[in-house]
C-alpha cells in the first residue's frame, strides 16, 4: 500500500489572524492545481483563529490541516512546524495576509522544475492613507522593479513571506533559524542559506500575491524598519558584516538620518509618525515623500546601531 504525496504544501504561519486568514484560504480554494496540501500553524490562538480554520476544514474544499501552539513561540517556530509536517517536495510559505491568484500553486510547481527556491513579488494593497499616497505605492513599485532586475547571485536578499523551497534544500539548510525572534530577517537568512548551499533562486511576478499589509501609516512602517534593523544584527552575527553591509548615508541627507536615529525609539516613532501623517497631503509631493523616507531610514539605522531599542516580540 502506498500513501499519496502532494505536489506541494502551502504553509501559513499566523498569530492573531482571524480577520485576515480568509485572504489566503479563499484564494487557495480556487486554485487551478488541486493536488496540494495546506497547513495553517497558529502561533498561540489569541483571537479564536482556530475556529476560523475549523470552518474551512469542515467545508472540505482544501486538503487543510492545522497545528496550534498553546502559547506564542514565534514565527520561526511556526514556520518550521509547518514545513516539517508537510508531505510534499515543494514547500510554499504564504503568510496570512497574502492573497494568491488562481494559478499560484501551479506556477510554483512549474518554476520548481528549474529552481530550488522561488521568491514571489508582492502587490501591497493599501487603504487610501496619506502614507500610501506619498510613499507606499511609489516605493513599492520601485522595490518590485529592482527585485525583478537583480542579478542571480543577489536574489537571496529578497526572500520574503511569499517564497518556496524544495524539501531537499529545506533539509540542507536545517530550516528557519530560531535565533530570529524580532520582526524580519528570518526570511532573508533562509535565502542566504539556500544560496550558500548551492541552490538556484528565481524572483518571479508569475507567483505575485496581493499583500494586505499592516504598514499603512508612517509610524507602523518606521516601527517595522526599527525592528528589521535590530534583527539584522542576528544575521550579521551569523553570516558576517560583508554579507550585508550596513547602510551609511552621507552628505546632508546622511547627517539628517543619523541625527534623527540618535533619538529614535518606539515611542518617538509613534509620536512623529502620527504627526507627520496629519500634514503629508498639505506638503509638496516630493517633500512629503522625503519626510516619510527620513523617518523610515532613521528607524532602520537606529535598529542597526541601537538594537536594544526594538522591544516588541513578533
Amino acid at each position: 500500500m502506498t500513501t499519496h504525496r502532494y505536489k506541494a504544501t502551502v504553509i501559513i504561519p499566523s498569530r492573531g489572524g482571524a480577520k485576515i486568514l480568509h485572504y489566503p484560504l479563499d484564494a487557495l480554494a480556487e486554485q487551478t492545481e488541486k493536488d496540494f496540501q495546506v497547513i495553517v500553524v497558529l502561533d498561540g490562538d489569541i483571537d479564536n483563529s482556530e475556529a476560523v480554520v475549523d470552518r474551512y476544514i469542515a467545508e472540505g474544499k482544501l486538503n487543510l490541516t492545522k497545528i496550534v501552539f498553546e502559547e506564542n513561540r514565534g514565527r520561526v517556530a511556526a514556520l518550521n512546524a509547518g514545513h516539517r509536517a508537510a508531505d510534499a517536495d515543494i514547500l510554499i510559505r504564504c503568510d496570512d495576509d497574502l492573497q494568491p491568484a488562481p494559478d499560484y500553486v501551479a506556477n510554483q510547481i512549474r518554476l520548481h522544475r528549474d529552481y530550488d527556491g522561488v521568491i514571489g513579488t508582492l502587490k501591497n494593497v493599501y487603504p487610501d492613507t496619506p502614507y500610501s499616497r506619498v510613499y507606499g505605492n511609489f516605493r513599492d513599485a520601485r522595490f518590485k522593479q529592482g527585485a525583478l532586475s537583480v542579478a542571480e547571485e543577489g536574489r537571496w536578499l529578497y526572500w520574503n513571506g511569499n517564497s518556496s523551497i524544495s524539501a531537499e534544500f529545506y533539509e540542507r539548510t536545517g530550516g528557519y533559524d530560531p535565533a530570529y525572534r524580532l520582526y524580519g530577517w528570518e526570511d532573508v537568512d533562509m535565502g542566504k542559506m539556500v544560496h550558500d548551499a548551492g541552490g538556484r533562486i528565481i524572483i518571479s511576478d508569475e507567483v505575485e500575491v496581493k499583500h494586505y499589509a499592516e504598514a499603512t501609516t508612517t509610524a507602523v512602517r518606521a516601527l517595522r524598519a526599527l525592528h528589521s534593523g535590530s534583527a539584522r544584527t542576528i544575521f550579521v552575527r551569523k553570516h558576517g558584516e560583508e554579507a550585508h553591509p550596513a547602510p551609511n548615508p552621507s552628505g546632508p541627507w546622511g547627517f539628517a538620518v543619523k541625527t534623527l536615529a540618535r533619538f529614535t525609539t518606539e515611542k518617538t516613532i509613534k509620536t512623529l509618525g502620527d504627526a507627520s501623517d496629519k500634514i503629508l497631503l498639505k506638503l509638496p509631493a516630493k517633500v512629503a515623500e522625503k519626510l516619510v523616507a527620513l523617518q523610515v531610514e532613521a528607524a532602520s539605522y537606529a535598529g542597526i546601531h541601537y538594537p536594544e531599542r526594538a522591544q516588541k516580540v513578533f
